[in-house]
Protein backbone atom coordinates (compact mmCIF):
# COMPACT_ATOMS: atom_id res chain seq x y z
CA UNK A 1 0.00 0.00 0.00
CA UNK A 2 1.23 3.28 -0.88
CA UNK A 3 2.46 5.97 1.94
CA UNK A 4 -0.56 8.19 0.64
CA UNK A 5 -3.32 5.74 0.79
CA UNK A 6 -2.05 4.59 4.58
CA UNK A 7 -2.69 7.96 5.68
CA UNK A 8 -6.25 8.51 4.31
CA UNK A 9 -7.46 5.60 5.62
CA UNK A 10 -5.80 6.31 8.60
CA UNK A 11 -7.01 9.51 8.50
CA UNK A 12 -11.15 8.81 7.52
CA UNK A 13 -11.14 6.27 10.42
CA UNK A 14 -11.50 9.65 12.50
CA UNK A 15 -13.68 11.16 10.03
CA UNK A 16 -17.32 8.70 9.24
CA UNK A 17 -20.79 10.70 10.35
CA UNK A 18 -21.88 12.49 7.58
CA UNK A 19 -21.63 15.54 9.25
CA UNK A 20 -17.98 15.13 10.32
CA UNK A 21 -17.46 14.66 6.34
CA UNK A 22 -19.41 17.53 5.68
CA UNK A 23 -18.00 19.74 8.25
CA UNK A 24 -14.44 18.78 7.19
CA UNK A 25 -15.24 19.68 3.69
CA UNK A 26 -15.67 23.33 4.59
CA UNK A 27 -13.37 23.78 7.46
CA UNK A 28 -10.30 21.98 6.03
CA UNK A 29 -10.07 24.12 3.35
CA UNK A 30 -11.34 27.61 5.37
CA UNK A 31 -8.09 26.71 7.84
CA UNK A 32 -5.89 26.27 4.81
CA UNK A 33 -7.24 29.53 3.47
CA UNK A 34 -7.30 31.53 6.54
CA UNK A 35 -3.70 29.98 8.17
CA UNK A 36 -2.36 31.42 4.88
CA UNK A 37 -3.59 34.64 4.89
CA UNK A 38 -2.30 34.82 8.71
CA UNK A 39 0.87 34.54 7.66
CA UNK A 40 0.81 36.59 4.33
CA UNK A 41 -0.72 39.74 7.25
CA UNK A 42 3.31 39.61 8.12
CA UNK A 43 4.98 42.23 7.00
CA UNK A 44 8.03 40.74 4.72
CA UNK A 45 11.57 43.30 4.74
CA UNK A 46 11.52 46.09 2.65
CA UNK A 47 14.87 44.74 1.11
CA UNK A 48 13.26 41.83 -0.27
CA UNK A 49 9.85 43.46 -1.81
CA UNK A 50 11.80 45.82 -3.37
CA UNK A 51 14.26 43.74 -4.86
CA UNK A 52 10.92 42.06 -6.74
CA UNK A 53 9.08 42.96 -9.46
CA UNK A 54 5.65 44.04 -8.69
CA UNK A 55 3.27 41.22 -10.13
CA UNK A 56 4.77 39.20 -7.52
CA UNK A 57 5.37 41.03 -4.23
CA UNK A 58 1.90 40.62 -2.89
CA UNK A 59 2.57 36.88 -3.00
CA UNK A 60 5.85 37.31 -1.55
CA UNK A 61 4.80 36.30 2.32
CA UNK A 62 5.02 33.59 4.18
CA UNK A 63 2.10 31.86 3.25
CA UNK A 64 3.35 31.54 -0.03
CA UNK A 65 6.47 29.67 1.98
CA UNK A 66 4.35 27.56 3.98
CA UNK A 67 2.54 26.49 0.89
CA UNK A 68 5.65 25.77 -1.36
CA UNK A 69 6.95 23.50 1.40
CA UNK A 70 3.89 21.75 1.42
CA UNK A 71 3.66 21.29 -2.28
CA UNK A 72 7.04 19.90 -1.50
CA UNK A 73 5.41 17.30 0.95
CA UNK A 74 2.49 16.30 -1.43
CA UNK A 75 4.63 15.87 -3.91
CA UNK A 76 6.27 13.02 -1.93
CA UNK A 77 3.09 11.11 -1.67
CA UNK A 78 1.23 11.46 -5.19
CA UNK A 79 1.79 13.66 -8.45
CA UNK A 80 -1.51 13.58 -9.20
CA UNK A 81 -2.41 14.66 -5.75
CA UNK A 82 0.21 17.94 -5.69
CA UNK A 83 -1.20 19.21 -8.90
CA UNK A 84 -4.47 18.91 -7.00
CA UNK A 85 -2.89 21.36 -4.22
CA UNK A 86 -0.64 23.31 -6.37
CA UNK A 87 -4.16 24.54 -7.87
CA UNK A 88 -5.83 25.00 -5.11
CA UNK A 89 -3.17 26.81 -3.79
CA UNK A 90 -2.74 28.99 -5.87
CA UNK A 91 -6.71 29.87 -5.63
CA UNK A 92 -6.17 30.22 -1.70
CA UNK A 93 -3.22 33.34 -3.02
CA UNK A 94 -5.67 34.83 -5.47
CA UNK A 95 -8.45 34.96 -2.74
CA UNK A 96 -6.64 36.21 -0.48
CA UNK A 97 -4.87 39.17 -2.40
CA UNK A 98 -8.59 39.98 -3.29
CA UNK A 99 -9.71 40.02 0.14
CA UNK A 100 -6.63 42.33 0.97
CA UNK A 101 -7.47 44.45 -1.40
CA UNK A 102 -11.39 45.18 -0.27
CA UNK A 103 -9.49 46.53 2.60
CA UNK A 104 -12.66 46.07 4.51
CA UNK A 105 -10.56 45.36 7.53
CA UNK A 106 -7.36 44.24 8.67
CA UNK A 107 -6.32 41.19 6.42
CA UNK A 108 -5.05 39.26 10.08
CA UNK A 109 -8.46 40.15 11.28
CA UNK A 110 -10.74 38.55 8.96
CA UNK A 111 -8.73 35.59 8.25
CA UNK A 112 -8.71 35.01 12.49
CA UNK A 113 -11.84 35.18 12.96
CA UNK A 114 -11.95 32.84 9.47
CA UNK A 115 -9.52 30.50 11.44
CA UNK A 116 -11.56 30.48 14.90
CA UNK A 117 -14.73 29.52 13.33
CA UNK A 118 -13.54 26.89 10.94
CA UNK A 119 -11.87 25.61 14.18
CA UNK A 120 -14.75 25.51 16.39
CA UNK A 121 -16.78 23.52 12.85
CA UNK A 122 -13.82 20.98 13.42
CA UNK A 123 -14.19 19.91 17.05
CA UNK A 124 -18.45 20.10 16.33
CA UNK A 125 -18.14 17.80 13.64
CA UNK A 126 -15.53 15.44 16.00
CA UNK A 127 -18.09 15.91 18.97
CA UNK A 128 -20.21 14.62 16.92
CA UNK A 129 -18.33 11.59 15.64
CA UNK A 130 -17.34 10.92 19.25
CA UNK A 131 -13.51 10.20 17.67
CA UNK A 132 -10.62 13.18 18.53
CA UNK A 133 -9.40 14.99 15.85
CA UNK A 134 -6.20 12.80 14.18
CA UNK A 135 -3.17 15.20 14.53
CA UNK A 136 -3.81 15.10 18.06
CA UNK A 137 -1.91 11.74 17.76
CA UNK A 138 0.35 12.48 14.71
CA UNK A 139 0.55 16.38 13.69
CA UNK A 140 1.23 14.74 10.56
CA UNK A 141 -2.38 14.84 9.75
CA UNK A 142 -2.64 18.99 10.00
CA UNK A 143 -1.35 18.21 6.33
CA UNK A 144 -3.54 15.29 5.41
CA UNK A 145 -6.80 16.69 5.96
CA UNK A 146 -6.49 19.28 3.21
CA UNK A 147 -5.16 16.14 0.94
CA UNK A 148 -8.25 13.95 2.32
CA UNK A 149 -10.21 16.69 1.24
CA UNK A 150 -8.49 16.97 -2.29
CA UNK A 151 -8.37 13.32 -2.51
CA UNK A 152 -12.20 13.55 -2.38
CA UNK A 153 -12.55 16.15 -5.22
CA UNK A 154 -9.90 13.91 -7.08
CA UNK A 155 -12.55 10.89 -6.65
CA UNK A 156 -15.55 13.17 -7.65
CA UNK A 157 -13.87 14.26 -10.85
CA UNK A 158 -12.79 10.36 -11.65
CA UNK A 159 -9.34 11.35 -11.31
CA UNK A 160 -6.90 8.53 -9.88
CA UNK A 161 -4.37 10.18 -7.77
Amino acid sequence: MRVIDSLLTEYAQSHQTKLNIAIHYICVPLIFFSLIGLLASIPMPEALTNALPNAVVPYTHLGTLVIFLGLLYYLRLSFVLFIGMLLFSALVLFGIQQIAQLNIAPLWVIMLILFVVAWIGQFIGHNHEGKKPSFLKDLQFLMIGPAWTMSHVLDALKIKF
